[in-house]
This record gives C-alpha cells, sequence and structure tokens, in this order.
C-alpha cells in the first residue's frame, strides 16, 4: 500500500514538473491565529528550482502528508525529527526561531515543547507556506510567523535563545545558504544554540547512495553541495569546537548543534 502511495505522488510529481512556473503567488495568510509579519519577494531561484514542491498551492496539497514526508525520508522522519526536538531542549524557554517551515508535524512537536511565557517564531519567504502551516497550528498563540527571506532575516542581533534548520540549506544555492547561516549566527545569541538537520554524504557502500544521487541531481540540485563539502564550508570562522557533528542512516543524513561563540 505504502508502495503504490509513492508511486502515485510521484506520478503527481512529475506532472507538476512538466507544466510551466506560475508567477509570484500571491499572500494568502488571511487574519486570525497567528499574525504573519511584513513582507518579502520570493527568491528567483525558488521560482525557477522548487515552485513544484513549495510554491504551487498544489505542491502544498500534495505533499503536506506525514506519510509522505516519512518516506521521502526513507522513514526517517520521526527519528531525526525527536533528535533536533532533543538536541534543542525539552523544555523551550526564551525564545526560538525556527528557519523555515517543514512539511508535516515538526512544528507542532516544537510548539509543544515551548512554555506559555516563551515564544516560536517561524519565518518562511512564501506567504503559501506559511498559510499551510498556520492551518496546522490551529489556535497555538506561542507561535508567530513571518514572511522573511531566511538569508536576510530583518531581525535584531541575539534575538533568539536558539535555531532550528530542518532540511532547508540543501535547497539553497550556495551564496544563500552562506548568507542563511550567517544570519542564523547573527541572530542567536552568544551561548545560543543552532541545530540544523540535512543531507549528508551516505558510506560508499550504502545500498541507496546510487538512487539519492538520481533523485537529488533530478530534484534537489543544489543538494549535492552537502555531498561534497561539510557545512562548516560556509559558516568561516566558527571554530572547529563549537559544532557536534554526528550521522544517521549509513551516513544519508547528519546532525550539527552548534554553540555560538561568545563575542
Amino acid at each position: 500500500m505504502l508502495a503504490q502511495k509513492g508511486a502515485a505522488c510521484m506520478q503527481q510529481v512529475k506532472q507538476l514538473t512538466s507544466i510551466k512556473p506560475p508567477g509570484a503567488v500571491a499572500a494568502i495568510v488571511r487574519a486570525g491565529g497567528p499574525a504573519v509579519q511584513a513582507s518579502a519577494r520570493i527568491p528567483d531561484y525558488l521560482h525557477e528550482t522548487y515552485w513544484w514542491a513549495y510554491v504551487h498551492p498544489n505542491a502544498v496539497r500534495l505533499f503536506e502528508r506525514q506519510w509522505l514526508v516519512n518516506l521521502i525520508l526513507w522513514g526517517n522522519f520521526a527519528r531525526l525529527r525527536d533528535a533536533a526536538l532533543d538536541a534543542l531542549g525539552e523544555r523551550l524557554e526564551g525564545s526560538t526561531l525556527q528557519v523555515a517551515c517543514v512539511y508535516g508535524d515538526f512544528t507542532p512537536r516544537l510548539a509543544a515543547r515551548v512554555p506559555q511565557d516563551a515564544a516560536l517564531d517561524v519565518v518562511d519567504v512564501l506567504p503559501v507556506q506559511l498559510a499551510n502551516l498556520r492551518r496546522k497550528l490551529g489556535d497555538e498563540t506561542r507561535v508567530g510567523l513571518m514572511n522573511r527571506d531566511a538569508a536576510n532575516l530583518g531581525v535584531p542581533a541575539a534575538a533568539y535563545d536558539r535555531a532550528v534548520l530542518f532540511f532547508l540549506l540543501h535547497e539553497m544555492p550556495e551564496d544563500v545558504r552562506r548568507r542563511t547561516l550567517a544570519e542564523a549566527l547573527r541572530a542567536v545569541k552568544p551561548g545560543g544554540r543552532i541545530v540544523i538537520v540535512d543531507y549528508h554524504l551516505p558510506h560508499a557502500a550504502h545500498p541507496l547512495k546510487p538512487l539519492m544521487s538520481w533523485i537529488l541531481r533530478r530534484f534537489e540540485p543544489f543538494a549535492m553541495d552537502l555531498w561534497r563539502r561539510d557545512v562548516s564550508h560556509w559558516m568561516p570562522g566558527i571554530p572547529a569546537g563549537a559544532i557536534a557533528k554526528r550521522t544517521t542512516f549509513g551516513g544519508l543524513y547528519q546532525q550539527l548543534v552548534i554553540e555560538v561563540p561568545q563575542a
């Protein structure tokens, strides 16, 4: 049954990628629930490369399925999600930043760790993604949604105690990835923590390596950067001792925990 669902979804992906990309999607987040602040221009690379996965409203309807995001990660979604949340902390006092929306239940699970007197802000450059997240959050009042570019957050320096980037970096061109990491480091207080989960070069004998190479080259053209270089390459100046890295599932995925250096 799962294989049949996956095949059906792949057919829908092919249909989405075979038609012309739409123009800019108008903001569709409406009044009520968490407020959406400001307005950001959607980068060209998202329109050109990822409109079928994130920008087009039909993409949201297709990919916002828990079983599907788990299938895309070869059954590892819950494991990767929980490891990221545990790295952030069981009880998230103060202020937390999530950079970019995530399909599935990542943000509701994250919000559940935020006390009533604390705050969680989620930024995304796509209004359609923020609207989708707001539907998932329901009446949740601890979460603020902001229409911002990850590479230009527009928030004060040292505004947050921690930040998380969950499968975001592989979707960015190198210059955007570098600026996004710099912005995350700027936004988190010295002594705070940044948690990153993303793809990684799998072991040479990994049975899925040839297939994943084809999938990433075909659908995620910037992702191969993370097979070629360590994430620290895009964070010059961060001491190696400030980064704790571990890989899972035969090296295909990585988690980084970065302790932001004191000034």
